[in-house]
């Protein structure tokens, strides 16, 4: 299949997972995690009807930008970001999936004031626990989202997770809907600078099993262009 038959299948996986749930497939985003592939194959996605890109890694964001790639679709940044390389996507990203410390929000809202702008951002939270991985525990999202609310230059619309790797989609379900609940427990708090928009969780091997339990953005790359080749 080629990128376009894979974006057309990936719709077609996602409305039905939505409508399985009882949810309008229309509010669910599909963003293509494009790392890894060239301006062409991002461009031939784009023309298939993908809205949104995301991008893993900074350099390889800007030397795509640099070609035009992303042109006809919002652009993403959801891979881990440093501290010395926000400067590079504050302002580039339109929303920034990955933000996992204070530190990294109070950066983020100087870079984002300093040019006259504000930064969406979503609290990346480390749902299991992994010492791997990066983010926010579960119980300080509450104290972050407070945090942030102070500061200018940063809007927090909602929850980003990587779960741990699967075997099976449904083993995931109980981090999702962990996930789902800490989205729905903190919505229902006022927080200046904070909107619980979005909740972005779910890869090619378990997107529909995070759509039924709430997600609203699904990060794809590999049903979308394919498996990626690390021997390059």
């Amino acid at each position: 299949m080629n990128i376009a038959e894979n974006v057309a299948l990936v719709r077609r996986n996602i409305a039905e997972a939505a409508l399985a749930a009882g949810r309008d497939p229309e509010k669910i985003r599909l963003v293509a995690a494009t790392k890894m592939n060239a301006a062409s194959r991002v461009r031939q996605a784009i023309a298939a009807g993908v809205e949104i890109c995301g991008e893993n890694r900074v350099q390889e964001m800007l030397e795509k930008q640099a070609q035009g790639a992303y042109e006809g679709a919002e652009l993403h940044f959801i891979g881990h970001l440093q501290k010395n390389k926000a400067k590079q996507v504050v302002g580039l990203a339109k929303l920034i999936h990955s933000v996992d410390s204070t530190e990294l929000l109070t950066l983020i809202s100087r870079l984002a004031e300093a040019r006259g702008l504000v930064q969406d951002v979503l609290l990346e939270v480390n749902i299991a626990g992994e010492a791997a991985k990066s983010g926010f525990a579960p119980e300080d999202v509450p104290q972050a989202l407070a945090f942030a609310s102070q500061l200018p230059g940063v809007r927090v619309r909602g929850l980003m997770a990587i779960p741990p790797i699967c075997s099976f989609p449904d083993q995931n379900r109980p981090f999702f809907l962990r996930m789902r609940k800490l989205f729905v427990d903190n919505g229902g708090k006022k927080y200046d600078n904070v909107s619980m928009d979005f909740l972005s969780m779910g890869m090619s091997g378990d997107y529909q099993e995070a759509i039924a339990c709430g997600a609203d953005l699904v990060r794809i790359g590999t049903a979308v262009f394919g498996p990626r080749d690390y021997s390059k």
